[in-house]
């Protein structure tokens, strides 16, 4: 299973990749408010981690997991606020207590999931009741960028993964014409 290489973290906080993709306004579209508890699981070095510890502000929380140590030292690099609460985390074992997450997002992650039906039942633990999932990842075709054809998701699948998590579908479409994203709700 492709995991993303840690010695190419520079691409995943360029210039070119806020261009595709805003995270301050995206997360401000999705309903990400002051005060609010958020969830970047795989959160690298930090694209969405920052801009959400700047919305949800100084009452809000904003919980920076991943499984890979280097991504987690590159965002500590970064000089996190005091609202950022940094975690290692396993694929199907958030270090997050339950019902305690307003919105968590997982970007290009799925994909990279050795049993994603787990790991989905686990973001769910950590998801009040209200609380929603977001998951953007690559779409099924062959780029020169991202990751080996074989192992992409396609949008159908990522559909079915959540509703087998107990998720409902609550949104799904394209963001542009290399990702999807497919957002539930706690079934």
């Amino acid at each position: 299973m492709h995991k993303f290489d840690p010695k190419k973290i520079d691409i995943l906080i360029s210039e070119e990749r806020k261009k595709e993709l805003d995270p301050s306004k995206y997360l401000k579209e999705k309903g990400l408010k002051k005060g609010m508890a958020f969830a970047d699981i795989g959160c690298g070095p930090g694209f969405f981690v920052f801009p959400a510890s700047e919305i949800v502000g100084k009452t809000g929380r904003v919980y920076a997991l991943d499984t890979q140590q280097e991504m987690l030292n590159e965002l500590k690099k970064r000089r996190p606020s005091e609202n950022i609460i940094i975690l290692k985390s396993e694929e199907t074992e958030l270090p997050v207590q339950d019902k305690a997450v307003d919105i968590a997002i997982m970007v290009f992650v799925l994909h990279e999931v050795h049993h994603p039906v787990d790991f989905l039942k686990e973001v769910k633990r950590i998801l009040k009741p209200s609380g929603r999932l977001i998951v953007i990842d690559w779409e099924k075709k062959v780029e020169e960028k991202g990751p080996p054809f074989e192992e992409r998701i396609p949008k159908e699948k990522a559909e079915t993964l959540f509703q087998e998590a107990g998720f409902e579908i609550i949104g799904k479409g394209n963001l542009n014409p290399s990702h999807y994203e497919v957002a539930g709700k706690k079934g």
